[in-house]
């Protein structure tokens, strides 16, 4: 079992992270903390795995917790997840040996995919003392993750034309995945691959919606609408 730290000074936040993260088989939340002072109380009585890191927080930052416990410990990993954009916050944070990089607001699905990716590699650098590379490449480098036409695998050119299509229906009006999938007329699941890769490469912003009771609502728009990007993939 994955012992978790969650490092996150909005509660809403940290309970959005607490839900995500017990619906993935193999993970158990250990702790959670709001402060750069309170994780390190915890890292102190407690043996963490695994970091779910915000950058921004109350007095001493999230970089700043993950520079100060590397220093003292190289076994833990690190996932961040924060609302930090800047290009410089994430080159440090890769070079001090982040799993992987989560931009909020973000779906359920790419939590999903980053949690379960890091647990293939914990199990499979636990049982192997030797590696062959397809296995290094698949499950440690990543290296299957890109097609020949750069999209990421699984999805299709032709069908992220459709979608920009009917995005483009939509035009500069805030839609949901459910919306836009029976105007596109493709499945749930599949828009959200397309949508949240369409906002990993900035043509889209998704915001989170939290009603009364249920689920949070993502809220997606477009902010590039000349369609450049298609020229690329």
């Amino acid at each position: 079992m994955i012992k978790v730290l969650i490092v996150e000074d909005d509660p809403m936040v940290c309970e959005l992270n607490r839900r995500y993260l017990n619906q993935i088989d193999g993970f158990r939340l250990a702790a959670t903390a709001s402060s750069f002072e309170k994780a390190v109380e915890v890292m102190k009585k407690t043996k963490i795995d695994l970091i779910l890191l915000d950058i921004f927080m109350p007095g001493k930052s999230g970089l700043e917790l993950f520079k100060y416990i590397r220093r003292l410990n190289d076994e833990v990993d690190f996932i961040i997840i924060s609302a930090a954009c800047d290009i410089n916050i994430i080159k440090k944070s890769l070079n001090l040996g982040l799993v992987d990089y989560l931009i909020k607001p973000f779906e359920f699905e790419r939590f999903n995919s980053a949690l379960l990716n890091y647990k293939k590699v914990q199990n499979l650098i636990n049982v192997k003392d030797v590696i062959n590379q397809k296995d290094l490449d698949n499950y440690i480098l990543n290296k299957d993750k890109l097609t020949v036409n750069n999209l990421p695998k699984g999805l299709d050119k032709n069908t992220l034309k459709n979608v920009w299509t009917s995005i483009l229906k939509i035009s500069k009006n805030d839609f949901s995945t459910i919306e836009l999938s029976k105007i596109a007329g493709i499945s749930r699941v599949s828009m959200r691959k397309y949508l949240e890769f369409l906002c990993n490469i900035g043509i889209l912003t998704m915001n989170v919606e939290y009603g009364s009771v249920g689920r949070p609502v993502y809220k997606y728009k477009c902010i590039d609408l000349n369609g450049d990007f298609l020229e690329r993939y």
